[in-house]
């Protein structure tokens, strides 16, 4: 199950991770927010141990969705040692989001 990620724990599991990280930023009442969630819950299990893979609310999560300017959702940042490498804006298919994780391993 991918993590819950918040203004909170951000620093913890994002930026102090020691592999790739992906997170996707997303809202309830967002419908491609809704399309990917499944996409992301897969690769959280296919992917656990060799990356992080997490979920921003941002409607109770602003201070990280603002530090990265993420204006459209779902927005979903891959990040490796601390810096943002690669981003997907709006719903995309699955082998997308692979492609730009495999890339960070």
């Amino acid at each position: 199950m991918a993590l819950e990620i918040t203004d909170a724990n951000f620093e913890e599991l994002v930026m102090n991770s020691d592999k790739p990280v992906m997170i996707d930023f997303w809202a309830v009442w967002c419908g491609p927010c809704r399309m990917i969630a499944p996409i992301v819950e897969e690769m959280a299990a296919e992917y656990d141990g060799k990356a992080v893979i997490g979920k921003v609310d941002v409607d109770n999560n602003g201070e990280v969705a603002a530090k990265y300017g993420i204006r459209n959702i779902p927005t979903v940042l891959f990040v490796k040692n601390g810096e943002v490498v690669d981003k997907q804006v709006g719903a995309a298919p699955k082998q997308a989001f692979v492609d730009k994780l495999e890339a960070l391993l």
